[in-house]
């Protein structure tokens, strides 16, 4: 249920000229979703009134890949600072309440710590987060008079060098009524190094005019870490896979190194399920009890069920696996795929929008493609469906209990019949009866004396 009394601002609109990107900043990924989206579920979780979004350089494309109807864009055509970005959302906003500004490329900030700074806020004061660093440079500083009080934050290009040692220093981060936040930007002016508006300087308009400032830490020193290059960005990265690792070390899960997974989407585990290194998630995989994954694997979008083994370099997406399956090493199980349980997909096996029944097998360089495959069927080595015509794809069904020998072409659309046997070599383009063996003979030919070309 929407708290009416907290509005959430996310500044978004910068060009992040450092990423050296077409992309604009706040849409490069964060473990498989764009860095905007973490701060934009952070701020869901206060379940707040409104939340408004300030884009500028390239917003039209972040506006529509994130088009979300509890989000009001608010366009700041021209860079002008963060205190004029804030003014661009003032509109999209209720005139009451707190408001929270955060920023769209500090994804990590913690829902305990912005609601400290919100709780703060409604005692109708300004509320800062602010935090100690060993290195301060780049960062705004905090200015305290001689009672320890914040009197005021200077930039780093317009500090002296008494304050450039300062080591507490702005995140950024603040909280404010509705009504003093609107006239401390109504008073902001531009005469300083940059020519632009800062937010910041609102602290020092609130001091002159008695309004208390209150401070808040975060609860971790990395939360606050913000994007401003690929350095900056995978250091993050780096940072969030290996929270997932912890989490699911924690939850029972045996990963064969924490820092070789890379999580990117939702990934759900049973009991008595090992990782091995340098496997990839994406998307919403689910493992059951039991399930072992091999290393250099990709999952993306699948359901696995218990007791099933996906060994080395193997590919799966959007498909759903049985219990006690063996798929891989080097198998790709493509989109609409779904194998039941006991079902066996070896190397170098392609599996496209088939379904394969309980205990079928294809052990070994095969490709199984817009097919319907029934139960205890064993395909061999060598076998492809045929499905593509140059125009069109079509089914080809193999019943249950078919054995299928190596090196066989079924050219689709094509059924073959329960229980029929088909012999190696054959090429299959008519339907094939129930039971018996089904060959494509051809008669054998040796020519004596010849001889093979030479260079």
């Amino acid at each position: 249920m929407a708290t009416q009394s907290l509005q959430v601002v996310i500044l978004a609109a910068g060009q992040g000229k450092r990423m050296h990107s077409r992309l604009p900043k706040v849409l490069h990924p964060l473990g498989g979703r764009p860095m905007l989206l973490h701060v934009l579920d952070s701020a869901r979780r206060l379940s707040p009134g409104r939340l408004a979004v300030v884009i500028g350089h390239g917003g039209e494309t972040v506006a529509a890949h994130l088009d979300m109807p509890d989000v009001a864009w608010a366009l700041q055509e021209r860079q002008l600072g963060t205190g004029h970005a804030v003014m661009q959302a003032l509109p999209k906003l209720e005139e009451s309440g707190v408001v929270l500004v955060l920023y769209g490329d500090v994804p990590r900030i913690a829902s305990g710590t912005m609601r400290s700074l919100v709780d703060a806020a409604a005692e109708n004061q300004l509320a800062l987060l602010t935090q100690e660093v060993d290195d301060p440079r780049g960062y705004g500083r905090i200015v305290r008079d001689g009672a320890g009080r914040v009197a005021r934050i200077v930039e780093e290009r317009d500090a002296t060098e008494a304050e450039r040692a300062i080591r507490e220093v702005n995140t950024g981060i603040l909280a404010a009524p509705y009504s003093r936040l609107k006239a401390w930007l109504s008073g902001l002016g531009n005469d300083n190094v940059q020519g632009e508006y800062y937010l910041t300087d609102i602290v020092a308009a609130a001091v002159a005019e008695g309004c208390p400032v209150a401070v808040r830490r975060p609860s971790s020193p990395t939360e606050c870490l913000g994007v401003n290059s690929k350095r900056e960005l995978a250091r993050l990265e780096r940072l969030l896979q290996m929270d997932r690792a912890q989490a699911l070390l924690d939850a029972g899960v045996t990963l064969a190194d924490p820092a070789r997974i890379d999580v990117r989407g939702e990934l759900t585990c049973g009991r008595d399920v090992a990782i091995d290194v340098n496997c990839i998630f994406e998307g919403r995989v689910v493992l059951g009890d039991g399930v072992k994954v091999g290393a250099h694997c990709i999952l993306r979008d699948v359901t696995v069920g218990e007791a099933t083994e996906i060994k080395p370099f193997s590919l799966l997406e959007e498909a759903s696996v049985g219990a006690n399956a063996r798929i891989g090493p080097y198998a790709r199980i493509r989109p609409g795929t779904e194998l039941a349980d006991e079902v066996h997909v070896g190397n170098f096996v392609e599996v496209k929008a088939s379904t394969l029944g309980r205990g079928s097998k294809a052990n070994h360089l095969a490709y199984v493609g817009d097919s319907t495959v029934g139960r205890d069927v064993n395909i061999g080595a060598g076998t492809i469906t045929c499905n593509y015509d140059g125009a069109r794809k079509h089914r080809t069904v193999i019943e249950d209990d078919v054995h299928i020998g190596s090196d066989v072409q079924l050219v689709a659309p094509v059924t073959v019949g329960k229980g029929a046997t088909i012999g190696a070599g054959a090429t299959i383009f008519k339907d094939v009866p129930p039971g018996g063996l089904t060959l494509t003979e051809a008669k054998q030919v040796t020519r004596p004396g010849w001889q093979r070309p030479k260079k």
